[in-house]
């Protein structure tokens, strides 16, 4: 089940940082970073955020969240995380396919890390295209996609 989540809620916050810490270590890991921001957001980043997050619960438990920037042109899906134990069950692929259905955009668009090969078969196959790719401050190789709509 997706439902919206209230981040503005300390302890509905408290969870989505945790499927985030989880997360992202294991993307760290792929990418080999030893300093990764996304490890280092405070509690109060999600708290204060105008972003919207929705969260992907199984068994009773958030498995899963997705953070979008959504505006009148674009939707940017600024983070989709998956904790670890919920890996390869499909659950990212269902949150893709809920940003398109719930958000009227022609333009989506998504970055990651250029070594978190599933990230960017997710991507891929739902139908982005890689636009361009950059070196960060820390080291990372990243990558943008971009997934076009005509509405």
């Amino acid at each position: 089940m997706i439902k919206k989540l209230s981040q503005t809620n300390k302890e509905t916050a408290t969870e989505i940082r945790s499927v985030f810490q989880v997360s992202y270590t294991v993307e760290a890991e792929l990418l080999k970073a030893i300093d990764f921001p996304p490890l280092k957001r405070p509690l109060e980043s999600f708290i204060h955020s105008d972003n919207i997050f929705f969260g992907y619960i199984k068994n009773n438990e958030l498995a899963a969240v997705v953070e979008i920037h959504h505006t009148a042109k674009q939707t940017h899906i600024q983070s989709l995380v998956v904790a670890p134990k919920f890996f390869r069950q499909g659950i990212a692929s269902q949150l893709m396919e809920f940003v398109f259905n719930t958000f009227d955009s022609n333009l989506f668009m998504v970055e990651t890390g250029v070594a978190n090969g599933p990230a960017t078969t997710l991507y891929l196959k739902s139908g982005f295209k890689e636009v361009k790719q950059w070196e960060t401050d820390h080291g990372i190789r990243k990558i943008r996609f971009e997934r076009r709509i005509d509405i």
